[in-house]
């Protein structure tokens, strides 16, 4: 048989091992658990990193559409300065056919320079430009510039009765607005009282 003391150095021994076995356990299960965490913190700036990724794929496709359609832009509308200049001559032949068609003289003449417009015309309209009469239309500021206003009964309020000149557009966009003279009301020639009714003159029944 085992002395006491034999007996407390063999628990001893025991326990030590056992201690120094939950030590060896503990210490897997505590490097898993930062591994873990390394993992988490890894996969966090990957989903960043991906995220940022996606936003600078799309800033530099809309940069492209914006690029292309800015060139698109600036072929349609190249002509835009030429035209704009080419306009007042434009306007001066219109005013020459117009006069000399007034007077009676020059049949000749007006015809060629009816024909020269024409062909002016057909050029112009090849590169999308494309004239607008506003005679009779409702004013729009968008498309008119007002010169004058003069009343009329005749007509109904805000109606262009004169064109200046005409307006043009050069494919969907404003080239040069019409100038116009516009209508507005006639001024009322009826009296009212303090009540706001309309006073009989002295001639009315």
């Amino acid at each position: 048989m085992k002395s006491p003391q034999e007996v407390r150095d063999t628990a001893a021994i025991d326990e030590k091992g056992a201690v120094e076995a939950g030590l060896e356990s503990a210490e897997p299960q505590s490097d898993i658990a930062v591994l873990r965490e390394q993992l988490k913190i890894k996969e966090e700036e990957a989903k960043i990193n991906y995220d940022r990724f996606m936003r600078q794929t799309a800033e530099i496709e809309n940069f492209k559409k914006r690029a292309i359609r800015e060139k698109e832009e600036a072929i349609r509308f190249a002509n835009e300065l030429l035209i704009k200049d080419l306009l007042p001559a434009l306007d001066n032949l219109e005013r020459a056919v117009a006069h000399a068609k007034s007077c009676g003289e020059g049949e000749s003449l007006v015809t060629g320079v009816e024909l020269i417009l024409k062909g002016l015309f057909d050029v112009l309209s090849k590169h999308g430009v494309v004239q607008r009469s506003a005679l009779g239309q409702p004013f729009d500021p968008q498309l008119h510039e007002a010169m004058a206003q003069v009343e009329s009964a005749h007509h109904e309020p805000n109606t262009v009765v004169e064109e200046h000149h005409k307006g043009y557009m050069l494919r969907d966009r404003l080239l040069r607005p019409a100038l116009v003279t516009v209508v507005k009301a006639p001024k009322s020639n009826e009296k009212k009282n303090d009540n706001g009714q309309v006073e009989n003159g002295p001639t009315d029944d």
